[in-house]
């Protein structure tokens, strides 16, 4: 059967424009061929179930792929459109929130949160977060401020490390499930902290504090509150605590590896509805078209399509080290929000100094490069976390670029 001429003129032109796009992204094809054949080698040998990326640069989408498989087990086909459980990557859009409070003048960064939540006034440190409250307790040296919770150097833990502290800490915040955010946030006002305000970086839960001064200051729901002033004026139509009916079915299953180490769909899956705690730790659903909206508004200082959300100047603080030289990742330091490179030498890495970025626990990842004027997302559902596939993908995004 004979193509029509104006199929194939429609196919021709299409392609030109593709091209063009790309050429004016500043990224090459060649190399971009090279990024997708990386992923697609790693999940045919069952590495990876599936995986969408997502580039922007210089304002263009300059490239967008799924590979894989939503469900590994089952084979079905990952789509541009799948929904994503982004745990911690919530924290960046949590922060980027709040700070909008900030400009509206609800707080100075160097308020004490007791005087906003009493509950933190009289804090205490453990003598050994190995030995956890038994090895005893003393008084906090100094008060907790806002700027401390957003840089993650108040002094909190997770709950997800391997000390007899985290576990208490697990035990208070999640294991007790809580039904609402605020009882989250006094279950963890009720547990000691780990280090003195102020003395080291502990990746940590104090997101969800920040979730619940959203609360007070505005008297709305987190989820309200960015639905309002985030989700909905970016266009970020999939992104939310909870999904709808409709959304549901383009969840991606989370999946994990077996006793024998051979990929498989989780038994467990994430809830997709029913949650209740809208915290600031993690909690958010969001596909990478959608993530990527909130990453491009951030690395246009705050403003997206002709609306600003923050200032620019608010955003050069948020993207700044603010955590001296207690965030122990060589070449890096933490912002408010966010962590950045700030020394590319010492980072043994590709990517550009002022770029800032954070992960989730199931391998989803993103960065922002003022320099290069990019932003990327990668989402998959994969437990355990590890760091390996975030590395890989800022090195192969790095190496296409032209």
């Amino acid at each position: 059967m004979k193509t029509p001429l104006r199929l194939i003129a429609t196919g021709f032109f299409a392609l030109l424009i593709s091209v063009s796009t790309l050429a004016q992204s500043g990224m090459s094809a060649e190399r971009l061929a090279r990024y997708d054949a990386f992923y697609q080698k790693e999940i045919d040998e069952a590495r990876l179930p599936g995986v969408v990326t997502l580039i922007y640069k210089n304002g263009e989408k300059a490239h967008e792929s799924a590979l894989g498989y939503s469900d590994f087990s089952a084979k079905t086909p990952m789509r541009t459109d799948q929904i994503f459980f982004i745990q911690s990557m919530t924290k960046p859009v949590v922060s980027t929130a709040f700070m909008m409070l900030y400009e509206e003048g609800h707080f100075f960064l160097n308020d004490p949160i007791s005087k906003y939540l009493p509950e933190f006034k009289d804090m205490k440190v453990v003598k050994d977060p190995q030995v956890g409250s038994a090895s005893g307790l003393e008084p906090a040296k100094s008060q907790i401020t806002i700027a401390q919770v957003l840089s993650h150097t108040a002094g909190f833990l997770h709950g997800i490390g391997s000390t007899k502290l985290d576990e208490e800490v697990r035990e208070a915040i999640y294991i007790s499930n809580p039904k609402t955010l605020e009882e989250r946030v006094k279950a963890l006002a009720a547990q000691p902290l780990a280090s003195h305000p102020g003395e080291k970086w502990n990746y940590s839960a104090s997101p969800d504090i920040l979730a619940r001064l959203i609360e007070v200051f505005t008297g709305m729901s987190t989820a309200e509150f960015l639905k309002a002033r985030l989700f909905d004026p970016l266009g970020m139509k999939d992104t939310g605590y909870n999904l709808s009916a409709a959304q549901a079915p383009r969840m991606v299953k989370l999946h994990n590896f077996d006793d024998a180490g051979q990929l498989i769909t989780s038994e467990r899956q994430t809830p997709t509805s029913g949650n209740t705690v809208f915290g600031g730790t993690h909690g958010l659903f969001s596909t990478a078209q959608d993530y990527a909206l909130f990453a491009q508004m951030m690395l246009n200082g705050g403003e997206l399509n002709g609306k600003r959300y923050l200032s620019s100047k608010t955003v050069d603080i948020m993207r700044i080290n603010q955590s001296g030289d207690l965030f122990q990742d060589p070449g890096k330091g933490f912002g408010l929000g966010f962590a950045v490179v700030d020394d590319l030498a010492d980072s043994k890495a590709l990517s550009s100094e002022g770029t800032f970025y954070w992960s989730g626990a199931f391998c989803t990842y993103f960065f922002i490069d003022p320099a290069e004027k990019m932003v990327a997302v990668f989402m998959t559902q994969l437990n355990p976390f590890s760091g390996h596939y975030e590395n890989k993908f800022r090195q192969m995004v790095y190496q296409a670029v032209d």
